[in-house]
Order: structure tokens, then sequence, then C-alpha cells
């Protein structure tokens, strides 16, 4: 179930437009065991098949597959030791998301849309190397003890959530936020919604909306 998941997902990740090649990564773990499920190192999302899924234990120890883990394995691991309640984790290298990262800049929450589903800016981490430890302490920084997604410098962007559906949600809305984002402060100065209005819509988004 989780192996054929990691599987979907790459694909839908591609086919998002939320990456480009074999840039990116993504993980899911089990909650009734904490075995974690990952992408491959450098395969493209279109030919991974199941049998090319590494299971590995929270504590790092390989279990199960015969390839590589991606490269970001230290950083996957960081963010489930850090956040128990965190079952998915999507790492992109979108376009909007980008820029920001390359700026080092922070994105406000400034639509309704980003309110609902980030729940206030999301943080751009300090700059480390691909497949580092320092990039995977950086990242867990950087989301601290409640945020859903965070910018990686000169990187490319990490959401996580509850789910697969969760963290693909978080993915798609801060993108959506960095692009207006950046076209609004290309015409003006954006007009941004106040704590208070976030908090409120958070709030209502996770216990009063929908069925």
């Amino acid at each position: 179930m989780y192996k054929k998941l990691i599987v979907d997902s790459g694909k839908r990740m591609l086919n998002s437009g939320l990456t480009v090649e074999t840039w990116g990564n993504i993980s899911a773990r089990d909650p009734g065991n904490s075995l974690i499920y990952l992408t491959p190192s450098g395969m493209a999302y279109d030919t991974i098949c199941e049998d090319d899924i590494v299971t590995a234990n929270i504590d790092g120890t390989i279990v199960d597959g015969k390839r590589r883990p991606t490269v970001e394995f230290e950083l996957h691991l960081g963010i489930y030791r850090a956040r128990p309640e965190i079952n998915a984790v999507v790492h992109t290298h979108p376009l909007y998301s980008q820029i920001f990262g390359v700026l080092h800049e922070s994105i406000p929450a400034l639509i309704d849309e980003a309110a609902q589903v980030l729940g206030g800016e999301v943080r751009c981490a300090r700059y480390a190397l691909p497949g580092t430890r320092e990039l995977a302490e950086a990242c867990v920084e950087a989301l601290g003890k409640s945020a859903c997604a965070c910018l990686l410098a000169n990187h490319g962007a990490v959401s996580i959530g509850g789910d697969m559906n969760a963290a693909f949600r978080t993915a798609k809305v801060l993108e959506m936020t960095a692009q207006i984002y950046a076209q609004a402060r290309a015409i003006g100065k954006p007009c941004l919604l106040e704590q208070s209005q976030i908090d409120y819509m958070y709030d209502f988004a996770r216990h009063r909306y929908g069925q």
C-alpha cells in the first residue's frame, strides 16, 4: 500500500508541475509501525515501480529495498523525528517558491487559501548543501513545531502533512501563493492579511469547514 502510494505520488508531483526531471523527493510514514517509505535517488518518477521504493526505520536503518534512498534521506528522517504527527513529506522544486528561496525571503499568507492551509508565513531555511545533515537541521528549524511548509534557500520547498493529500495540498497552495506574491510585488505593494484574520481562517478551515 505505501510503496504504491510513493510511486503514484511521484507521478503526481511530476504531472503537477511541482518539479522537473528527477529533482525533489517524497516519503510517507506508516503510523502503525513508524516505517518510512522513500523515493530512490536520481530515478525518473515516471519509471519508478514499487520494487524501487526504499523502506527504513526512524533511526535510519534500511529494512527493505535494493535502491539507494533519496539523497535527502536525513531531511525526511529529521522531520518525522521532530514532528510525530506528520506522515508525509513532499520536497518540491517549484518555480515561484524557488524565486523566494533564492531571495532568502519568507512568503506571507496573503490570500485566504494560504491562511486556511498554510496558517502563516512560510519561512526560508538557512542555506546548506543538498543531502547534508546541515540541510536537514535547517529544514526542521524552519518548520518549527507547527508550520506545514518551508523554503530551502537556493534549493526548493518542503511541504508536510498528516497524510499525502494534505502534503500535496500544502505544496500546491504554497506555489500558488508564491506566484501571486511575486506578481503582486511586480505591480505594487501587496496588502497583507492581519495575523488575527489568518488565525481565524486557519482555525475555521480545520474545525468548521466541510462536511
